[in-house]
C-alpha cells in the first residue's frame, strides 16, 4: 500500500471514528436528512505531484473538504448538525506529527494541578540539583557493593551466631 493510500486511509478512519461516535438516531423518512441531496462535489487528483483535493456539500448541512499531498500531508474540515440542531465543526491536519483534530465538541484533558506545575517549573529552574542527586545516588549505590561483609570468614553480609 502506498504512503498516499495510508494517509488517506488514516484520515478517513479517524473521521469515521470521530463522526461515528455521535449518537445514532433513527431518521424519520419525512425528515430533511432522509431526502438530502448532494449540492456540490469535487474530486481532483494530480498524478505529477500526488496532490489531491475533494469536497462535497449536501442540502441538509453536511459538508466535508480535504486537500493534501498523498503520503505526506492532509488538512481538511467537516461539519454536520447533531440531533439537537447544533452545528458540529471539525478541522484537522495529518502529517509527520499524526492526526490532529480540533473542534469545540471534542473532549479536552483536565488541567494540570498547580502543585505539579510548580514542581515542574522548579525542576526546570534547578537542573544542577537534579544532576547532583543523580551523581550522589550513583555513587551511594556503588559503595554498598564495595563494603566488606560483616563476617569475613563466612562471606555472609551478617554475623553468624550458633
Amino acid at each position: 500500500m502506498s504512503q498516499m493510500h495510508l494517509v488517506v486511509f488514516a484520515v478517513a478512519s479517524s473521521l469515521l471514528i470521530i463522526l461515528g461516535s455521535v449518537e445514532s438516531v433513527p431518521v424519520p423518512s419525512d425528515s430533511a436528512d432522509a431526502h438530502a441531496e448532494i449540492r456540490s462535489f469535487v474530486n481532483e487528483l494530480k498524478h505529477e505531484d500526488n496532490s489531491y483535493k475533494y469536497q462535497f456539500e449536501t442540502s441538509n448541512g453536511i459538508a466535508q473538504q480535504e486537500q493534501g499531498v498523498g503520503g505526506y500531508y492532509a488538512s481538511g474540515s467537516s461539519q454536520y448538525y447533531d440531533p439537537e440542531g447544533q452545528l458540529i465543526q471539525l478541522t484537522y491536519t495529518a502529517d509527520e506529527n499524526g492526526f490532529q483534530p480540533q473542534g469545540e465538541h471534542l473532549p479536552t484533558p483536565h488541567p494540570i494541578p498547580e502543585a505539579i506545575l510548580k514542581s515542574l517549573e522548579w525542576n526546570r529552574n534547578h537542573p544542577e540539583e537534579e544532576q547532583e542527586e543523580l551523581h550522589y545516588n550513583k555513587h551511594a549505590h556503588a559503595e554498598q557493593f564495595l563494603q566488606a561483609p560483616a563476617s569475613a570468614s563466612s562471606g555472609l553480609p551478617y554475623e553468624r551466631k550458633i
